[in-house]
This record gives C-alpha cells, sequence and structure tokens, in this order.
C-alpha cells in the first residue's frame, strides 16, 4: 500500500523520471541503499521503485510507527522500525535480513538520517554508518545503489517551509530524478564494504543530477 500510494501521489507533486543500469525490476533478495536528503525523499523512491515493478521493506524510523494511520499502514506492509541509539536498534538488521530470506526487497539508507541543512540545494551523500555493510555481509545479498535528486525541491528547511514546499508542490511541479546503479557484493571488512557501498551511492546520485533538467547540460 505505501508503495501504490508514492506511486500516486509523486506525479501529482513533480515530475518524476526514472532510470536503471538494469532493466526490469529489483532482484528477489536484494538490498537497495538510497542517499537521504529530504522527508519527501522516501515517498519518491517508492514511487521510482514501483515504476521499475518493485516494492521493497522500508528500513525507517521508529517515530513514524507513532503517526496516526502511517503507523498501521507501515505495520500492515510489513515495514521495519529503526530504534536509533537504543538497545532495541540492531533488532532492525535481523527483520531485514528475514526479508530478504523471503524474498522481499529491502530499502535503507546508509547515512542513517536526514542532513542539518535548510537550504533546497542537493548535496553529495553524507558518510554511511556500517548497518549497510553488516545487513550485507550476513545475508550475503547484492546491494543496488540509487540515487535520487530533487526531492529536496519539494520539502526542505524549517517545519513551516517543508509544509509551504509540499503545499505549493502541485503547482511547482519540480523536476525529480532517481537513477539505479548496477548491483554489487559488498566484499572484504565492514569498513571497506561501508565506504564502498558510499562511493556505489554517491555515483548513482551523481548520475541522477547529471539527468537532473536544472544540471544536464
Amino acid at each position: 500500500m505505501l508503495s501504490s500510494t508514492a506511486h500516486a501521489l509523486v506525479p501529482l507533486l513533480g515530475r518524476l523520471t526514472v532510470t536503471s543500469e538494469t532493466p526490469g525490476p529489483v532482484a528477489p533478495g536484494s538490498i537497495v541503499a538510497a542517499n537521504h536528503t529530504s522527508l519527501a525523499d522516501p515517498a519518491v523512491v517508492l514511487a521510482a521503485l514501483h515504476r521499475l515493478g518493485t516494492r521493497p521493506v522500508v528500513l525507517a524510523t521508529a517515530g513514524l510507527w507513532r503517526i496516526p494511520l502511517l503507523g498501521t499502514v507501515l505495520s500492515s506492509g510489513g515495514h521495519v522500525p529503526v530504534h536509533r541509539g537504543t538497545a532495541h536498534a540492531a533488532t532492525a538488521l535481523d527483520a531485514a535480513a528475514t526479508a530478504l530470506a523471503d524474498g522481499r526487497v529491502v530499502l535503507i539508507y546508509g547515512e542513517g538520517g536526514l542532513p542539518r541543512r535548510r537550504d533546497p540545494h542537493d548535496g553529495e551523500p553524507r558518510p554511511f554508518r556500517t548497518g549497510l555493510a553488516r545487513l550485507a555481509a550476513a545475508t550475503g545479498a547484492p546491494v543496488v545503489p540509487l540515487g535520487q535528486y530533487g526531492a529536496r525541491r519539494l520539502s526542505s528547511g524549517s517545519a513551516a517551509k517543508q509544509l509551504a514546499g509540499l503545499a505549493t508542490a502541485p503547482l511547482r511541479r519540480p523536476a525529480l530524478h532517481v537513477h539505479l546503479g548496477a548491483p554489487l557484493h559488498l566484499d572484504g571488512g565492514i569498513p571497506t564494504a561501508t565506504e564502498r557501498a558510499h562511493r556505489a551511492v554517491t555515483e548513482a546520485w551523481r548520475t541522477a543530477r547529471r539527468h537532473h533538467p536544472a544540471t544536464a547540460s
């Protein structure tokens, strides 16, 4: 339901385009690693993946489960709450591993949170935390790097500006681009694998930026 809602909603807010180095849906049992820039980009990423025939399980901050209706939708879809900074944080990786074993695609944000910036401009992905590499090492799942560019034009800045951005988006219809890179296996130790995943997502982000109408030459 979450993916279907994003698929229906995002085209009303902006002009979404998608490119992928591998045709068709993401292979079952894969991890999609995306850059995280805005409260709006999960919807953009889900809409892009839905367009490719993929409906992932999402690892998201546990606070979202406390929002009426959204929490119910997240639970019914099998999405995974991440209790950051608590003793329960590691259980999210166990739940994600179970989803991968069941043939689901798992979407994870390697940065682990949003940037502390208020301007509407996109920046390169920040350093990754180790959760992505640990999940890949524990499961052997391939990682598909995903870069998205433009979501900060939908929502960024203070709470008031974010609400205003979403309210005016149907009139502005900002351009949004999502690019999926080729799958890779994260070999080596956790620090090496984490850095390799970060480089791959950064390259996917740069490709999305090149395809974005505001930056394309």
